[in-house]
């Protein structure tokens, strides 16, 4: 069982069939959420293997105790990438590739328009990409609440949700993960937040796509595993073993492929150009899968409710704020000065604090949804809190010389 399209699936069948001619590998597609109900059932819907992204999905399995463990050689398989984890440590799920996380480029546009690649998250709220940014939604991306996870551990919790409120100031409409790289190579946006292979799959059009990867970003994987009670535990694991084999994985370059191998040593056929996440990896950022997973539904609920139910509200408050900051910037003003940054402390506020957000049981007592009545409140501190920046942006324009 996968979640991967037949670009994915096809090439590695097809390798696994010739290598094993006395094997062969049926499919069965189904995404993340549907694969567990199915693998979750008595007989894992006759599934041996299940295979592919779902950073939600093989913990789960694992949990209830549907995974056996995976017998693999783990000499070229260091199962994390700097400090951060890919696979299970305690072994019942391997990493199988990974993909990072970073902004898709428009070459082209940003060289017409003499604008820098943004260097960090932070960079995407700079004023500079006004109107030039395309951004996923939770709820039309599935990897948009691990993207956005990402951005909230590198910047901080409340930092973090001020960037996410400020870029989406720059984008004029939400898309789903796939058309921001698709608005990107189109050059209806110059940047966009994404994973890199979405930036890949449009570069390969022959459009200017390109991709950065910000200073403090992560690489999550998709995986292998083995169900409890596979039918064909022997060739379940001779098939695991030949996804995770160098040969195997130096396929993933490819590319009609585009994603990172987890064998260091399956990057000396890489295409030039093809970033190696082993190379010159750092600890300094290890982003928190475990915590990323536990608040997925805090953080699709947050966005909804903060930013992409008030966008059009949410961006004329920071353009406001951007042109009192600019206004300053010609007529320094010490009073005004502290009404604006007071003002812009407010406008990316959201009602749930650092702590609560890395509390297990608080996330827990979320369940799969955020209900009405806690939107609602949120909904209206958010409101009361940009109310009152708009407030202090007005005192500041009274004040001004």
């Amino acid at each position: 069982m996968t979640s991967y399209h037949d670009d994915v699936v096809a090439p590695f069948k097809a390798a696994f069939e010739a290598a094993h001619p006395d094997l062969v590998v049926e499919v069965l597609w189904q995404p993340g959420r549907e694969a567990l109900d199915t693998l979750s059932k008595p007989d894992h819907g006759g599934a041996d293997v299940f295979w592919g992204p779902s950073l939600d999905t093989f913990p789960t399995l694992r949990e209830r105790g549907l995974l056996r463990a995976l017998d693999v050689d783990r000499t070229a398989l260091p199962g994390k990438i700097g400090g951060q984890p890919i696979s299970d440590p305690a072994g019942y799920f391997e990493a199988f590739e990974v993909a990072g996380y970073g902004f898709a480029l428009n070459d082209t546009l940003l060289r017409e328009r003499g604008i820098a690649p943004p260097k960090t998250w932070a960079d995407g709220a700079d004023a500079r990409f006004a109107g030039l940014v395309a951004m996923p939604t939770s709820a039309a991306a599935g990897f948009a609440s691990a993207l956005y996870d990402i951005v909230l551990q590198a910047e901080g919790w409340e930092r973090g949700w001020a960037v996410l409120s400020e870029m989406s100031a720059n984008t004029t409409t939400f898309q789903g993960g796939v058309m921001a790289s698709v608005d990107v190579s189109e050059g209806t946006a110059a940047i966009g937040p994404t994973i890199d292979f979405y930036a890949f799959t449009a570069g390969n059009t022959g459009k200017p796509v390109g991709f950065v990867y910000p200073a403090r970003t992560a690489f999550l994987p998709a995986q292998v595993a083995i169900l409890a009670d596979a039918p064909h535990p022997q060739a379940a694991k001779t098939f695991a073993a030949f996804l995770l084999s160098r040969s195997a994985q130096e396929r993933l370059p490819a590319p009609d492929i585009r994603r990172h191998p987890v064998r260091p040593d399956a990057y000396g056929t890489a295409p030039e150009g093809f970033g190696n996440p082993f190379a010159g990896a750092r600890d300094d950022f290890v982003y928190d899968a475990p915590l990323g997973r536990k608040r997925r539904t805090l953080n699709a609920a947050l966005f909804d409710v903060a930013i992409a139910e008030r966008h059009e509200r949410v961006a004329a408050l920071w353009a406001a704020i951007r042109a009192a900051e600019a206004a300053l910037a010609k007529n320094p003003d010490a009073e005004r000065a502290a009404l604006v940054a007071q003002a812009r402390a407010l406008a990316g506020r959201v009602p749930v604090t650092a702590a609560t957000a890395s509390d297990s049981d608080a996330l827990a007592k979320l369940g799969e949804a955020v209900d009405a009545a806690t939107r609602a409140e949120w909904a209206a501190a958010i409101d009361a809190a940009q109310d009152e920046a708009r407030a202090l942006l007005a005192r500041a324009g009274k004040t001004s010389p």
